[in-house]
């Protein structure tokens, strides 16, 4: 066998790295929010890198902030198996902020409660070993944005962006609602998916720009769904100079086996298929910038 190259060297040193400072109690690891206009792909991307950092030996958690709830099962979680998110779980959220959700307007409640049991109590667990927390969305509409399930929302992410010796992804619900409420602070990167149209893009640029304003170090763009060099340069023509926000730029290509495995994103891995590899590198951007 050939010598490993210099840059998939330096891309296992990385990997070493972070489980050595994991071992040690020093790193956190990294966090990556992932986001984009509902029906890009960010469910199925976030799974991928969750899997294809779990392979390279790390301790990963995976956090489900789209109210759709997908991730678990693209993460392999059986379909029939029913998960009722945290935001939904009633006494838990009266327990942690003192107020019941649905209760009359001007009740006291916590703004910010102590959730560092949260994964304990309500992590699961995938057959390949990632942690998956999934957190859900506010239940009612119009109840503003004090209500008990926003606080215990806004406080896990607060706490999750602190666990030591983690790689942490957390997809986020579609569009940009989540940077507004600022839950991205204390991640150090951002994957901001988009389709090659109009629409998506003014999504994943204006996306960038909150990022960019939060601190967030490293944006990447990933185009999902590219039939070719027309949906390339689509977005090279749509995009001008405000794709100088992103670091770097991926192309997803569109992949049949996608559809046909879906949920479960884990035949993919088994085939290597043009998606995965272009996956790949995103997965190999994340551990450069550490």
């Amino acid at each position: 066998m050939g010598k490993a190259s210099p840059r998939r060297k330096a891309l296992f040193e990385a990997a070493e790295e972070i489980k050595s400072r994991a071992r040690e109690g020093e790193e956190q690891g990294f966090r990556v929010v992932i986001t984009g206009k509902g029906g890009a792909g960010k469910t199925t991307l976030t799974a991928l890198l969750a899997k294809l950092l779990k392979r390279e030996g790390l301790n990963v958690l995976a956090v489900d902030e789209d109210p759709q709830i997908n991730l678990p099962y693209a993460l392999g979680i059986p379909p029939e198996r029913e998960i009722i998110p945290i935001s939904r779980n009633i006494d838990y959220v009266e327990e942690k902020t003192g107020a019941r959700p649905g209760e009359a307007w001007g009740v006291m409640l916590t703004l910010n409660p102590d959730v560092s049991d949260v994964v304990d109590r309500f992590g699961l667990r995938t057959d390949d070993g990632i942690n998956l927390l999934v957190m859900g969305s506010v239940v009612q509409a119009a109840t503003g944005c004090l209500c008990p399930e926003n606080a215990l929302l806004d406080a896990i992410v607060r706490y999750i962006s602190l666990r030591e010796g983690e790689v942490i992804l957390m997809d986020t619900q579609a569009g940009v609602e989540h940077f507004g409420r600022a839950l991205a602070e204390g991640f150090s990167q951002a994957v901001i998916i988009t389709e090659p149209t109009f629409n998506a893009l003014q999504v994943a640029l204006h996306s960038a720009a909150l990022a960019s304003q939060l601190g967030i170090a490293h944006i990447y763009l990933a185009v999902n769904k590219v039939r070719g060099g027309e949906d390339i340069g689509k977005i090279e023509r749509l995009g001008g100079e405000r794709l100088k926000a992103f670091e770097r730029i991926f192309y997803l290509p569109y992949d049949e086996e996608v559809l046909r495995t879906e949920p479960d994103v884990s035949p993919l891995l088994e085939k290597s298929t043009p998606y995965v590899k272009e996956a790949l590198k995103i997965k190999e951007a994340l551990l450069e910038n550490l």
